[in-house]
C-alpha cells in the first residue's frame, strides 16, 4: 500500500482484491460512525448491520492498512499474559469475563469466515507455543495448568513430538492449542469489509478524520471532503491512532514486528517442515515466530523494524535463524519482507474507553489483534444495540493515561531488537 512493499509484503501480493470503495464526499447520515477499517472497526460494522443499524466506516488509507493487514496471522485464544493475571489485574469479575470471551474468540473468527465465505487461507490446525530451554518449558507447564483448569483444549508436547510437528529439534517442547490456527490477515480484513458492506454498512477509504464535534446531541465527524453525522462514534484505530484522539496513541508503546517470507518450499521439505501447518512462536524475550502460508512459503518473524540499519540486520538474522532451525533448507531465497507496529499497554491488557457521551473505543491488543479485535468489535456493537450494558462489559472503563517514558521505551525496543539480532543465531 502507498507503493511501499515493506508495509504489507506477502499479504498484499496474495490477498484477494478489496471490495470497491471510494473516499467520503459530502454530508451523510448514519446511526454509528466507526473510525478505523481494521478488525475491530469492521467487525463492529458487520455486527451493527446484522442488528439492523446503519453504520459508516471511515478509513484513512485502505481497509487493513494498520496492524490488521500487517501481522503474522495467528488466530490465538487469550492474550500474552498468563490466564491468572487477568483476574489479578482486572478484578475477579472482569478478569473471568475476559478469560471466557477471549478463550472462545477463535471460534468467533472461524464462524464469521464460514458464514460469509471469506477466502483467507483459514487453517484450523492449532498453534504451537514452543519452549526454549528449561525456563521456557516451566512457563509452558504453568500455562497448560492454568488453561486446563478452565477446560481449554491445550496439551503439553514433549521434545520428540514437537520436533516431529515442526521439523527441528531446537525446542524442548511445546504447548499445543487446538482452538487456534492461522489466516491470511489482509484477506480476512478485506473479507470483513465485503461482508459488512453486503449487510448494508458503508465503508469509505482515503477518508482520514480531521475533526469531530457534538452538535444538538449528535456527533459530526469530518474528513477533508465530507462529514458523517451519527448518534454514536466508535474509535477503532488502536496503535495507528492520530489526532483528534491522540490520547489513545499516548497510552501505548509501539513495538515493531517484522515478517520475512521465503519462496514456496518443495513438496519434500513441506512434508518435514510444519507438515500440519500449525503456527509457531517461542518463549524467548525477543521471540521468533514461524508459519507457512497456503502456497508453502515459510514466514519467519520477530521484534524489529525493517528501516534504517534494522533492515539489513533483521534480514541477515532471518537467514541465519532459518538455517539454524531448519538445516535441511539449504540456500534460502526470500520473496517478501514487511513490518508493522504493535500497540503495547503498560499492563499488557486492552483498554475500554468512554471518550465522551456516546463515543467509545477499545485499544491495546498487545500483539493479539485478530481474535480479540473481532470479538471486541462484536462487543461494542452489542453495547450500542442495547444488548449489553456497561455493568456486563468484559472490561472496566478506563481513562487514557500516557505511558511512562514512552519514547525511551520505544527506542529501546527497536534498538534492542537490532542488537539481539546482530548477534543472534550465529552459532
Amino acid at each position: 500500500m502507498l507503493n511501499d512493499p515493506r508495509s504489507h509484503g506477502l499479504w498484499e501480493t496474495t490477498a484477494p482484491a478489496a471490495p470497491e470503495m471510494r473516499a467520503l464526499a459530502g454530508a451523510v447520515q448514519a446511526d454509528v460512525v466507526i473510525v478505523g477499517g481494521g478488525f475491530t472497526g469492521l467487525s463492529s460494522a458487520l455486527h451493527l448491520a446484522e442488528g439492523g443499524m446503519k453504520p459508516v466506516v471511515l478509513e484513512a488509507v485502505d481497509v487493513g492498512f494498520g496492524a490488521s493487514g500487517r501481522n503474522t496471522g495467528y488466530v490465538n485464544a487469550g492474550l500474552w499474559v498468563m490466564p491468572s493475571d487477568m483476574p489479578g489485574t482486572l478484578g475477579e469479575v472482569h478478569g473471568e469475563r475476559m478469560l471466557q470471551l477471549l478463550g472462545n474468540s477463535p471460534s468467533v473468527v472461524w464462524n464469521i469466515i464460514d458464514k460469509y465465505r471469506i477466502e483467507c487461507e483459514a487453517t484450523r490446525n492449532g498453534t504451537l507455543h514452543c519452549g526454549f530451554g528449561a525456563s521456557g518449558m516451566r512457563e509452558l507447564e504453568e500455562r497448560e495448568r492454568q488453561w486446563s483448569r478452565r477446560g481449554a483444549p491445550v496439551k503439553l508436547l514433549d521434545k520428540a513430538e514437537t520436533s516431529r510437528r515442526i521439523g527441528t529439534d531446537i525446542y524442548s517442547g511445546s504447548l499445543f492449542d487446538k482452538r487456534a490456527g492461522t489466516i491470511q490477515p489482509l484477506a480476512y480484513v478485506r473479507g470483513l469489509a465485503r461482508a459488512a458492506m453486503g449487510m448494508g454498512a458503508r465503508v469509505y477509504n482515503n477518508s482520514r478524520v480531521v475533526g469531530v464535534e457534538e452538535v444538538n446531541g449528535k456527533w459530526t465527524v469530518r474528513t477533508a471532503s465530507g462529514s458523517v453525522t451519527a448518534d454514536w462514534v466508535i474509535v477503532a484505530t488502536d496503535a495507528y491512532t492520530v489526532s483528534p484522539w491522540s490520547g489513545i496513541r499516548a497510552e501505548q508503546m509501539h513495538l515493531p514486528y517484522f515478517n520475512i517470507a521465503t519462496r514456496p518450499l518443495s513438496d519434500n521439505l513441506g512434508k518435514i517442515i510444519l507438515p500440519n501447518l500449525e503456527g509457531c512462536w517461542d518463549t524467548r524475550k525477543v521471540m521468533t515466530s514461524i508459519r507457512r502460508d497456503a502456497r508453502g512459503r515459510l514466514v519467519v518473524g520477530s521484534i524489529g523494524a525493517l528501516r534504517g540499519t534494522g533492515l539489513q540486520v533483521h534480514r541477515e538474522w532471518a537467514r541465519r535463524a532459518l538455517r539454524k532451525i531448519f538445516p535441511q533448507l539449504g540456500d534460502i531465497a526470500f520473496e517478501a519482507e514487511w513490518y508493522g507496529l504493535i500497540g503495547m499497554t503498560e499492563n499488557h491488557l486492552p483498554r475500554f474507553h468512554k471518550l465522551a457521551r456516546n463515543m467509545v473505543g477499545i485499544c491495546g491488543y498487545n500483539g493479539r489483534g485478530i481474535a480479540p479485535g473481532t470479538v471486541f468489535g462484536g462487543v461494542l456493537a452489542r453495547y450500542i444495540l442495547g444488548q449489553l450494558t456497561e455493568a456486563d462489559f468484559p472490561l472496566p472503563v478506563s481513562e487514557t493515561v500516557p505511558a511512562h517514558w514512552r519514547g525511551l521505551r520505544e527506542a529501546y525496543y527497536e534498538t534492542g531488537a537490532q542488537l539481539a539480532h546482530f548477534v543472534g543465531a550465529r552459532v
